[in-house]
């Protein structure tokens, strides 16, 4: 091989190099990763909702923008690697759950990302503050109004003594609901029970004790928790044991939510996207948002199992 053609090689070689590490797809598409941390409805609902915010302002999937979703299926070693494998190779990477985001953030400090169902930002050391984020990302907030599903809990019963909550001890998200919970639920009189998980293999067994010891129950948006909706489900429906859940997808387990949509709030994160892919707005001047709206919702069927008026529960709107 002679001297010239080696060089001609090499700078398709160089060539085929930068390509693959520069942003921007094929025709000009901007470059979006989705990092999802696991499989369950809400963080569907939020994939979902960002997707379609997305195409209704002009980003669509396949035309104006190349999507690469990657779901790590609950696995930390996963998380890791996806947000390494998209370093440096996206526009604006989409991180559905605090460990997601935490996983992006870790591996690039360049690219901006977007978070979603996430509780607490900053004490997740995703942002410096809600109002001046100053690092390479923002979002929006999953933080649900734990004092509204205690009301709703005396609302439905008002001798209930005392209450519970089961949640995931290594999620910061939910200790932070937890104490939120406790500190609302002991200011109305109310004695507070926990009862922590680690894995979902724990939940049946954690709610089973839990339902002994309380006169109602209120569940964290927390990922354990989510995944194992129709376990809990069954066991407060035999304990009769009212039980008040804080996303509509967690509507399987409950006799009522109130909370976040999450695929409301995936679209809400999609209109912050459109500020940086469109107005080249800087991530880190981006406030974080909460939801702007929650909703009730009623599992009648629940309701008639455990002998409660649907009326009774609408009172507490």
């Amino acid at each position: 091989m002679n001297k010239k053609i080696r060089a001609i090689l090499g700078l398709g070689l160089v060539g085929l190099s930068l390509a693959g590490c520069s942003q921007g797809g094929q025709d000009g598409q901007k470059e979006i990763g989705i990092i999802q941390y696991g499989e369950h409805q809400a963080l569907n609902n939020a994939r979902e909702g960002f997707v379609e915010g997305l195409e209704e302002a002009g980003f669509k999937d396949g035309e104006t923008i190349h999507i690469d979703y990657q779901n790590a299926q609950a696995d930390q070693s996963n998380l890791n690697s996806i947000a390494q494998n998209m370093k440096g190779r996206k526009d604006l990477t989409f991180a559905i759950a605090t460990p997601a985001a935490q996983a992006a953030l870790n591996a690039d400090k360049q690219t901006p990302v977007l978070f979603t169902a996430v509780t607490d930002a900053v004490s997740a050391n995703l942002v410096k503050s809600l109002d001046q984020p100053g690092t390479n990302a923002s979002g929006t907030s999953d933080i649900a109004p734990v004092e509204k599903a205690v009301d709703l809990l005396l609302t439905i019963d008002p001798s209930i003594k005392t209450v519970g909550m089961p949640y995931n001890s290594s999620e910061v998200n939910s200790e932070i609901q937890f104490k939120a919970f406790k500190d609302y639920a002991e200011s109305k009189g109310l004695k507070v029970e926990a009862q922590t998980v680690t894995t979902t293999n724990e939940v049946q067994s954690a709610v089973t004790a839990l339902a002994k010891r309380v006169d109602g129950i209120c569940l964290p948006t927390d990922n354990t928790i989510a995944q194992t909706i129709p376990t809990i489900g069954s066991v407060v429906r035999e304990a009769k044991v009212p039980t008040i859940g804080a996303e509509s997808a967690h509507l399987e387990g409950c006799l009522a939510t109130y909370g976040v949509n999450y695929k409301d709030l995936g679209r809400q994160t999609a209109e912050m996207a459109v500020k940086i892919l469109k107005d080249g707005a800087d991530v880190s001047q981006i406030p974080v948002e909460k939801a702007k709206d929650y909703e009730l919702v009623i599992n009648e069927a629940m309701a008639k199992d455990l002998g409660i008026d649907p009326a009774q529960i609408k009172k507490g709107e």
